[in-house]
């Protein structure tokens, strides 16, 4: 019997999808057979996402905006059920940082922002994903399953970056809690929690705030065991297998891909 991994006839949705990973995970479900709803606030970077699958033959949809708009995420799971009739998968990926600063000097500004964003976007998500994902469960018991982006940042102390982390921790307290509120409904809640990726975020923010080039990256990735970034398929691969339906006894958990540093 084949084990290899497919989503066909499944609707996946995905927040943030122009991004790092986003981007590289709308791919992968993509080749496995999923209908594609993809959201992001950058319209030009979604844009040129869906042209480029959609010219490969997936099937795609999108829907520009913001996810710390409440309007956006409950429109974006109408548009789901418009589509293709159902809502399998959710991943919560949209997120953002802030100038690295220690917490005092942290720009209350941007503090807000990321907590919008990072942790209320993934609120609003959940709250419109899990009610159509009920239904489906009730009318024809069918599961589905949530993955929320959190961080490494999320499960231990960021210095620099305190107000992601907190926005990062929320994400991880929302997990669980709903994770055990719909146990029993058909719905698996999860977080996965990476280290630092070669993602925009990191290298047009941390690297570039620290000059960039194998320096910053080497000063970066020094407390990773294997010291180096993830590149973004090690990460979007994981989000595969933690949204498999045959994935089925797996909630609440809080996964750390990391390169080994909590293990430490």
């Amino acid at each position: 019997m084949s084990v290899e991994q497919t989503f066909e006839d499944q609707t996946v949705l995905i927040t943030g999808a122009a991004g790092g990973f986003g981007r590289s995970a709308s791919r992968l479900f993509a080749e496995r057979g999923a209908n594609l709803v993809l959201s992001d606030f950058n319209a030009e970077g979604l844009r040129e996402l869906v042209t480029s699958l959609n010219g490969d033959g997936h099937t795609v949809e999108s829907l520009v905006g913001s996810v710390a708009e409440e309007s956006h995420c409950k429109e974006t799971v109408e548009f789901a059920v418009e589509k293709f009739g159902r809502l399998d998968i959710a991943i919560n990926n949209a997120g953002i940082g802030h100038d690295p600063a220690k917490t005092a000097d942290v720009d209350s500004a941007q503090a807000m922002m990321t907590l919008q964003v990072d942790l209320m976007g993934v609120f609003y998500g959940m709250k419109y994903q899990i009610k159509e994902m009920e239904k489906g469960f009730a009318d024809h018991q069918r599961t589905a399953s949530i993955l929320n982006v959190a961080s490494l940042a999320g499960l231990g102390g960021a210095p620099t970056i305190g107000m992601y982390a907190a926005a990062k921790f929320g994400v991880v307290g929302l997990t669980k809690s709903a994770a055990l509120e719909y146990a029993r409904r058909g719905i698996r809640i999860n977080a996965i929690c990476p280290a630092f990726a070669r993602t925009p975020m990191v290298e047009d923010g941390l690297l570039a705030a620290s000059g960039g080039g194998k320096e910053a990256e080497d000063f970066l990735t020094r407390g990773v065991p294997m010291r180096r970034l993830a590149e973004p398929e090690e990460i979007t691969r994981s989000m595969l297998w933690m949204c498999d339906p045959r994935n089925s006894f797996m909630t609440g958990q809080a996964v750390a891909l990391d390169g080994g540093t909590s293990a430490m």
